[in-house]
């Protein structure tokens, strides 16, 4: 069984022992480090490479949204789930922006925080198909892509159909149910997500969504 490798990053201590006592209680799960700071956990990251990182957002110094630009900039292969008090937080928004795979409650269950954690290390996007649309379509809106704005019928040289794959992404549909709305295979639809991803230059799903919105592909209106 693979370990997965995670370090916790924030600057109250009582969330990072906390946090550290129920992964360590997961037989799969191994918490490798913990940062006090933005700048501590760029400065971790390089030296243990964990898997995942759980990364506050709010933290003195160094914020999280920068800490998770450098780390995920420098070293793709990292991924980072952040932590939040709030689940409409102009922050989080910033922080997907800046390559987080997704974001995290600080009032989650063990159960939702190891499996969280156990999405990202797969290399999928922890992509709530009601709190981070709502988030995502809430502050794309104040970014100026408000619902009157023009719906975009291919994006970045995506085809049609992957344009649509695109579109039922960023409502937060899983492969599953993007293949049965389309009438299509599963698979077919992970080579449309893989193209999609590639042809953007994107890392995730969650991307994929901020992507979406941000361009017009959908419209951020009825949230």
């Amino acid at each position: 069984m693979t370990t997965i490798r995670v370090l916790i990053a924030d600057d109250q201590i009582m969330v990072r022992q906390g946090f550290s006592v129920l992964l360590n209680a997961e037989p799969d799960i191994e918490v490798i480090g913990q940062a006090v700071d933005g700048e501590d956990a760029v400065a971790q990251v390089t030296g243990l490479t964990p898997d995942v990182v759980l990364m506050d957002i709010r933290m003195p110094g160094l914020s999280g949204i920068e800490a998770t630009r450098r780390i995920t900039s420098r070293l793709p292969g990292i991924r980072v789930l952040v932590l939040t008090t709030f689940d409409l937080d102009e922050y989080v928004y910033e922080a997907l922006r800046a390559g987080a795979s997704g974001f995290l409650l600080k009032d989650a269950s063990a159960d939702q925080l190891a499996e969280a954690v156990r999405v990202v290390a797969a290399g999928d996007a922890l992509l709530a198909p009601g709190i981070t649309r709502r988030l995502i379509a809430q502050f794309a809106r104040l970014d100026g892509g408000g619902p009157g704005g023009p719906l975009k019928p291919r994006a970045g040289g995506l085809t049609e159909r992957e344009t649509e794959v695109l579109a039922l992404i960023a409502r937060g549909l899983s492969n599953a149910e993007i293949a049965t709305k389309l009438v299509v295979a599963e698979q077919t639809v992970k080579t449309h997500v893989g193209r999609i991803l590639v042809k953007l230059d994107l890392r995730d799903r969650t991307q994929a969504a901020v992507y979406a919105y941000e361009t017009g592909v959908v419209r951020p209106s009825g949230f």
